[in-house]
């Protein structure tokens, strides 16, 4: 009977809100079309593949005995946005006891929703009753289907978006590209589809993805802005411990990350950590994080803020929050 017991238990382990993880997900709610995004450029993380956690060769029951834990769908999604902050984020948290996090981005909303849940499920770090599973995938802010492809998973899932100063978020996009393909075009360049007359290109994905306000008007479509988090990528430099606070409060654990954690790298110019999760050296995110950004024409710089001013208006009445980026 104990047996019988167990094995129905385990079968039902990773669902929310009633959807079992086995076969393929539920077809997603229709969202209202938003205008094409540019491909994203390649990110930083190391391959899913190098970075995904062992299969699952254990059964239900020997997992359970040897106290292992079991995958299970993320309770918390951090997704938003690139250049934000993101990794940073996903960093400090891991050093809570209570959080485990896939270290690669999944891209399972944007790029592999076919592949099921049962295979997004297979991709989380087993974890311990009372503790949350996560990932991030900052793609996922500006990707169309994504709300509505979560909403299906689990309507109570907590969302994190990270956002930054829009024409500094831009730059630094910019700046990771410039590394890899040192011969594209300038950013001023880039930025507007006729300079003479100042026309900004909203298709380039480093100007659009800073456009908060409407791509959050369709997270709005299936999610309640409480449910929402939104954390500040300046705040994470300048007070990375009253940060983390909010966003411990958020996902409901305690306080336990706090300013004895950080220390600031004035080479590197951002906090870092002065023990990593499973480590007792300090930690620094990587070079490709805090690269010096190349000079841009100020007046190019002041075009964009203007552009993106009454965005990051209504962006501030819809969270409650003013960021100060004006």
């Amino acid at each position: 009977m104990l047996f019988l017991w167990l094995y129905m238990f385990y079968s039902c382990a990773g669902s929310c809100a009633g959807l079992t993880t086995r076969g393929s997900p539920a077809p997603p709610r229709a969202a209202p079309p938003l205008p094409p995004l540019l491909p994203g450029e390649p990110g930083e993380e190391s391959s899913l593949e190098e970075q995904r956690a062992a299969p699952d060769t254990g059964s239900p029951i020997s997992s359970f005995f040897n106290g292992s834990g079991t995958k299970r769908l993320p309770q918390a999604i951090i997704i938003g946005v690139k250049k934000g902050g993101t990794r940073a984020l996903l960093e400090f948290l891991r050093v809570h006891p209570d959080v485990r996090a896939v270290g690669a981005e999944p891209h399972f909303f944007d790029r592999n929703y076919e592949r099921g849940l049962a295979w997004y499920r297979d991709l989380m770090p087993r974890t311990l009753e009372g503790q949350i599973t996560m990932e991030k995938t900052p793609s996922y802010f500006v990707t169309k289907e994504a709300p509505a492809r979560i909403s299906s998973m689990c309507k109570g899932t907590k969302l994190i978006v990270v956002v930054r100063d829009p024409v500094t978020r831009a730059i630094s996009d910019y700046t990771q590209t410039l590394s890899k393909k040192p011969d594209i075009p300038t950013f001023e360049s880039l930025t507007f589809k006729n300079r003479t007359t100042g026309l900004i290109d909203t298709s380039w994905s480093a100007i659009q993805i800073g456009i908060y306000a409407k791509h959050l008007e369709n997270w709005l479509l299936h999610f309640p802005i409480g449910q929402i988090l939104f954390v500040s990528g300046e705040r994470m430099i300048s007070d990375p411990a009253g940060e983390l606070g909010r966003v411990q409060d958020f996902l409901g654990l305690k306080r336990i990350i706090t300013d004895k954690h950080f220390y600031f790298n004035k080479t590197k110019g951002f906090p870092c950590l002065k023990k990593a999760e499973g480590s007792s050296k300090p930690h620094c995110l990587g070079k490709t994080k805090g690269r010096t950004h190349p000079d841009i024409d100020q007046e190019v710089v002041q075009r964009l803020r203007d552009f993106y001013r009454p965005f990051n208006m209504k962006f501030y009445q819809m969270t409650g929050q003013d960021f100060g980026w004006d």
